[in-house]
C-alpha cells in the first residue's frame, strides 16, 4: 500500500480485516472470506476485479497449525489444517488464474514451509498440507508457463506471526519477509 498497490484485505476475522485495511488507507479495502471455502474465494476475487479493475497478485499466506503425534490428532483437526493451508492455495490459483490469463499478467505467491520437508515430529497435518502447497505451486506454474504469469512459493522461515497463538519475539518479523515477497 506504501508504494502505491490498491489491497484487498481477506479475512475471516472481520473485525481484524477491517482494522487492518483501515490501517492501510483509501487505496485498500476488506472482503470477509474464509478461504477453506471455495464458495466464498471465488466472490472475494470476483470483488476484487469490481473493485481495483484487475487482480494483479494473490499472496496466498492464510495458515493454521496443529501439534501432535499422528494417532492422536482429531480427524477434524486434520481437515481443517488441510483446508485452510492447501485447499486454500488451490480455490485462490483456481479462482485468480483465468483472471491473470484474461489480463496477460499476474503473480501468485504462495507461503510454504521447510514443514513441506516432513523432517519434524509433531507436525503431520501442517507439513503434509505445505507439501501439498508445493506440489501445487509447482504444478501451476508449469501451467502457466507460457504466459506472464508467475507462481512462486515463498519460504519465509520461523516468523513471528498469529500462527504461533501468542508472540514470539525471538522470531523475525513479518515486514523482513516484505523485500523476497516484493522481488
Amino acid at each position: 500500500a506504501r508504494e502505491g498497490a490498491r489491497v484487498m484485505v481477506a479475512d475471516r476475522d472481520e473485525a481484524l480485516g477491517k482494522e487492518v485495511a483501515g490501517e492501510l488507507g483509501a487505496q485498500c479495502a476488506f472482503q470477509p472470506v474464509d478461504v477453506a471455502d471455495l464458495e466464498q474465494v471465488e466472490p472475494m476475487v470476483k470483488s476484487t476485479v469490481e473493485q481495483f479493475g484487475r487482480l494483479d497478485v494473490l499472496f496466498n499466506n492464510a495458515g493454521i497449525g496443529s501439534f501432535g503425534q499422528t494417532p492422536d490428532i482429531d480427524p477434524d483437526t486434520w481437515h481443517q489444517v488441510i483446508a485452510v493451508d492447501l485447499h486454500s492455495v488451490f480455490y485462490g490459483c483456481r479462482s485468480a488464474i483465468p483472471v491473470m490469463r484474461e489480463q496477460g499478467h499476474g503473480r501468485i505467491i504462495n507461503v510454504v514451509s521447510r514443514a513441506a520437508e516432513g523432517r519434524g515430529p509433531l507436525n503431520s497435518a501442517y507439513g503434509a498440507a505445505k507439501a501439498g502447497m508445493f506440489t501445487a505451486s509447482r504444478s501451476a506454474a508449469a501451467e502457466t508457463a507460457d504466459t506472464d504469469i508467475l507462481v512462486n512459493m515463498l519460504f519465509p522461515g520461523m516468523t513471528n506471526t498469529a500462527i504461533w497463538g501468542r508472540d514470539m519475539p525471538s522470531m523475525q518479523a513479518p515486514e523482513v519477509v516484505y523485500p523476497t515477497a516484493r522481488m
